[in-house]
């Protein structure tokens, strides 16, 4: 179960386990996610990890269940699009038929600040009563802002900082709010903050546990 020397910021250890906890305006909790590296593999000169995660509501009761897996070729991560599902909209349609599909977000192992990222898509068709919704998303304008020291409930972590922009289409109305992401060596993603258009925080994700 030895740490994998392919990737950088993500652990490819069977068996590590990681919380996020998701946060609205109000800093009250909204979802929990619980994951779990389940396995480690390899395929066609890449390891892969297979990621278990239950997501939760903000009080702890099961929402959904989601396998999604991460791979690395030793210069580059690509976390598979399944992963960045907002867990809130799982559980607003966790009673319907949910389809995924996307493009990957990728993560080189060399970040730089000052480095450009390539864009990832998500696209979720929700199925209710024979009529169909689709949620389209794209994560663009990814770069590397800077370093900064991030200190969660899992403890201190030196961090890259990363600046997004989410642009969402939901039944013919577009809108795109802005994102800042910290992700460590050996970790990953450590905080989230999401913003409205004023600039203040709507919504946030914490990781509260971690080990390996």
């Amino acid at each position: 179960n030895a740490q994998s020397d392919c990737s950088t910021f993500y652990p490819f250890t069977t068996g590590s386990t990681f919380q996020m906890t998701s946060y609205d305006a109000k800093e009250k909790a909204s979802a929990i996610v619980d994951y779990v590296v389940s396995q480690v593999s390899q395929h066609e000169g890449k390891e892969i990890a297979t990621v278990s995660s239950i997501v939760k509501d903000g009080d702890g009761k099961s929402i959904t269940e989601i396998t999604f897996e991460v791979s690395c070729n030793g210069d580059l991560i690509s976390m598979d699009f399944k992963s960045m599902a907002n867990p809130q909209i799982l559980e607003q349609y966790k009673d319907m038929d949910v389809k995924m599909s996307g493009s990957n977000l990728e993560f080189p192992n060399n970040l730089t600040v000052g480095q450009s990222l390539p864009e990832a898509t998500l696209q979720i068709q929700i199925g209710m009563g024979g009529i169909k919704m689709n949620v389209d998303t794209t994560i663009q304008n990814r770069k590397v802002e800077g370093t900064e020291n991030i200190t969660t409930p899992a403890g201190s972590f030196d961090c890259f900082v990363i600046t997004y922009d989410t642009a969402v289409k939901v039944a013919g109305i577009n809108q795109t709010t802005q994102s800042k992401q910290w992700l460590a060596k050996g970790v990953g993603m450590v905080k989230q903050e999401n913003f409205d258009k004023k600039g203040k925080v709507s919504s946030s994700s914490v990781l509260t546990k971690f080990s390996k």
